[in-house]
């Protein structure tokens, strides 16, 4: 039961992700959607939800068995981003999928070493937005840190699959580009955490 929990909060925060997408791919004034698409963060953080870049920067201070935990919200986020995506393919405004293809179009195009190293800078600002949040209770700090990444083309492995999700460009390629860049996130997450060991 507790793993079914965890699945389908996971599966919520991929949603809450896919509105944050639809938001951005929606208005033409980028830096507005890059402010706009927390609207997604801010409802998994409020709300208790389970986002894969928002736990695994804990993963230091937790169990092995947390392993299990993210492995579920990874592939919760993963189904909730995909299932938001084919549901806005069936709407009116499908047409923003036209915008998904080109933005993941510069993704493809890009190498793995590149979409790693801005997988980490996002991971990193992931951490300080959520670990933020939590220790202040104040949404500005999300606000600024997913505008942030956003705005600098930082790779978000959630954001991407809703991404790849609406543009329908799944495939071996895009499977292994998402894999690099959640290695990424990893990384940029548990950065923060590390100076906690070293400071003690």
């Amino acid at each position: 039961m507790r793993n079914f929990k965890t699945l389908v909060l996971a599966i919520i925060a991929g949603f809450a992700i896919g509105i944050g997408g639809v938001i951005y791919l929606s208005l033409e004034n980028k830096i507005i959607g890059a402010f706009m698409f927390t609207v997604g963060l801010y409802t998994i953080c409020a709300h208790g939800l389970n986002l894969f870049t928002g736990k695994i920067g804990y993963v230091l201070h937790n169990k092995p068995s947390y392993l299990i935990d993210l492995s579920l919200i990874w592939l919760g986020n993963l189904i909730g981003t995909f299932v938001s995506a084919q549901i806005v393919l069936q709407t009116r405004i499908f047409k923003i999928n036209e915008v998904a293809q080109k933005i993941c179009e510069v993704k493809c195009a890009d190498s793995l070493m590149s979409l790693f190293i801005l997988g980490i800078f996002c991971g990193f600002l992931m951490y300080v937005a959520v670990d933020g949040y939590k220790r202040l209770q104040n949404p500005i700090l999300l606000f600024i840190c997913v505008a942030t990444f956003i705005l600098c083309g930082f790779e978000h492995c959630i954001a991407d699959m809703f991404y790849f999700s609406l543009a329908n460009m799944w495939n071996m390629n895009t499977v292994i580009m998402i894999l690099v860049i959640t290695l990424g996130n990893t990384v940029g997450s548990v950065l923060i955490p590390l100076t906690q060991f070293i400071k003690d």
